[in-house]
């Protein structure tokens, strides 16, 4: 019970107190574990819970959308937008087909995606 409580504790202090920059990184850890969740749903044919950790990956990236400037981002703000929406409709593809194939193309790309904002982060925090 204790250990539980003190992991809760940890857990909602992390958020807390976390960067824009960091909880940028844990909302991408998050979309890529749900991404692989889902899969994993979709493997063992239960239908409910591959949506419920497909539509939480979809609003990831519907938040990573809305908060994407896109004006002051140039091209590769563009570029990136055009990724997130791929990502998005793909998560809905599979979301609807219930196809695990669709999933095994999306998920390096999400990967891709959080691994190039870890690397900017470490870039911006001089550790690169």
């Amino acid at each position: 019970m204790y250990a539980a409580n003190a992991y809760n504790t940890y857990k909602n202090n992390s958020v807390n107190f976390a960067s824009k920059e960091q909880l940028l990184l844990m909302l991408l850890d998050g979309s890529v574990k749900f991404a692989k969740k889902a899969r994993e749903a979709l493997l063992d044919k239960d239908v409910k819970e591959s949506h419920k950790y497909l539509v939480k990956t979809q609003d990831i990236f519907y938040e990573l959308m809305t908060s994407l400037d896109i004006k002051n981002a140039g091209n590769w703000g563009q570029s990136l937008m055009a990724l997130y929406n791929f990502i998005v409709k793909r998560l809905s593809d599979a979301n609807i087909k219930k196809d695990v194939e669709i999933l095994d193309e999306v998920i390096p790309f999400i990967e891709q995606v959080r691994d190039m904002w870890g690397e900017a982060y470490k870039v911006s925090k001089g550790k690169a």
